[in-house]
């Protein structure tokens, strides 16, 4: 088990899930992944819960806002790229045509954070760590793997995220885009088809977990619903899109072989 304790700038560092129930969130994700669940308390009331295996953090919840319930808005997991300067972020993001959700902004002792969204509509936040690092533990059973923007606008995000983080680009024979902060490919992209419906942009979240089709029979035991059945990727593994209880969508996926390490050290 590798643990991570510093992640490059321009990586994907974090998960979390804001939700408009979090008992049921909490029962849901323990039961399926094996996750330890930590309250923690938060400044101005409330807790944030830490999930964690054999005491490393593996992603985080929070209750949705009631402005944002008002608004209908439904659980979502959000996306964090790590990166040491966030103001020089946030300035970056304005000028590449993003809209800032919420500026940069300190969170207790654990570090800084923004919000913000693509040209596309895509939401995603960018970390600046101080006593939490990010994940301790990724690409292994039951934990984070992959981040993808689906997108209605391949084009200008593409150029949006090279502006901002500098990420590279390389695109498969299938027109899959993927990104790469220094040489790691550490991200994809894939533009929204019509069969998929009214879905917005989005940064979708893949967990990697060990055997796809017991992991979805897992899902309906726990109350959560299947967006379709278990499916191959290439040659590359195999995948089930997921939505729990509450409505937050995810991606569980299984690999035909090894997965890049974790990055930094």
């Amino acid at each position: 088990m590798k643990v991570v304790t510093n992640y490059p700038d321009g990586v994907f560092s974090w998960v979390d899930l804001t939700t408009t129930d979090v008992a049921a969130a909490k029962a849901f994700y323990t039961g399926l992944f094996g996750w330890e669940a930590e309250d923690r308390p938060i400044d101005g009331g409330g807790v944030y819960v830490m999930f964690s295996i054999e005491g490393h953090s593996v992603a985080g919840m929070g209750a949705m806002q009631e402005e944002m319930r008002a608004q209908g808005v439904p659980s979502h997991w959000v996306s964090y790229v790590k990166h040491d300067d966030v103001n020089a972020v946030a300035e970056k993001v304005t000028a590449a045509g993003g809209t800032m959700v919420l500026p940069p902004m300190d969170v207790m002792q654990e570090g800084r954070m923004l919000m913000a969204q693509d040209p596309s509509g895509a939401m995603f936040g960018v970390w600046q760590p101080a006593n939490h690092k990010g994940a301790g533990l990724v690409n292994m059973p039951n934990t984070l793997v992959w981040n993808e923007l689906q997108t209605r606008d391949i084009a200008a995000t593409k150029k949006f995220y090279a502006d901002v983080f500098d990420w590279g680009i390389q695109t498969d024979e299938n027109d899959y885009v993927m990104y790469k902060a220094d040489e790691r490919i550490q991200a994809g992209s894939m533009a929204i088809q019509d069969s998929w419906g009214p879905v917005p942009s989005n940064w979708a979240v893949y967990f990697m977990v060990e055997d796809v089709d017991a992991m979805a029979a897992k899902v309906k035991e726990l109350g959560g619903n299947l967006m379709g059945e278990p499916i191959p990727a290439g040659e590359m593994g195999k995948f089930v899109v997921v939505q729990d209880p509450t409505g937050a969508v995810f991606t569980m996926m299984s690999f035909s072989g090894p997965v890049d390490n974790p990055p930094g050290h």
